[in-house]
């Protein structure tokens, strides 16, 4: 029983560091845009859905409760686009790393509407259809957990080369920032000696010619 809930805890601790979860439900006025990121690694699972909450049960959302929706990876490829719509969904495996944005816009309405939307985001191991991996594949639960877990640990392993790969971005980064900051500081310095050399000799000269020296 001991081992059995190590193995639990364990798993859901892997679940936590190699994937994400994005479960939200906002405001969204008339006439505005609201974008959301997500920091995506290459060839990661992204899937998403979002929906305008009725403002009454039982009753058709007004006219005014329609928004367009645009998913963008981070060099700007529209991956989603839905326009006037109360739902939608979308799903991809990313080409690129970065930030990818998920922008809500709804239209211009007189008097100004406010728009409640909820919005699901999920990647990595999260983002896999486990039920339906089950149901094709005839497993049992442990298999099915024993599988989750393989992938659980494949993400943590690309994520961890992902974060080393980031980190050595920003290290080059730094360098190159302090290399062009020390030669700017030195270029400003020799402008300054220089600047003060040229104020002295228009000043002897002008007293030269002045005769007071």
């Amino acid at each position: 029983m001991m081992g059995s809930s190590a193995f639990s805890t364990g798993f859901v601790i892997l679940c936590l560091l190699s994937t994400s979860v994005l479960s939200l439900r906002f405001d969204l006025q008339s006439g505005h845009t609201k974008c959301i990121a997500e920091d995506i690694k290459i060839n990661s699972m992204s899937v998403g859905k979002y929906n305008v909450v009725v403002p009454s049960e039982g009753h058709p959302p007004p006219d005014s409760h329609q928004i367009t929706s645009r998913v963008t990876s981070p060099y700007g490829n529209s991956i989603h686009y839905a326009d006037n719509v109360e739902s939608g969904n979308f799903a991809f495996t990313s080409t690129e790393a970065g930030d990818y944005l998920a922008c809500f816009w709804a239209p211009e309405h007189k008097p100004v509407a406010t728009i409640t939307v909820e919005f699901d985001w999920k990647t990595g191991v999260a983002a896999k259809d486990w039920s339906n991996v089950a149901k094709k594949g005839q497993v049992d639960v442990m298999e099915l957990e024993l599988r989750k877990l393989e992938d659980t640990i494949k993400s943590i392993h690309e994520e961890m080369f992902y974060l080393r790969e980031r980190e050595e971005e920003m290290q080059d980064l730094n360098r190159t920032t302090n290399t062009r900051m020390a030669v700017l500081t030195g270029l400003s310095f020799f402008i300054c000696l220089s600047v003060a050399g040229l104020q002295l000799w228009h000043l002897k000269t002008f007293f030269e010619r002045k005769k007071i020296l």
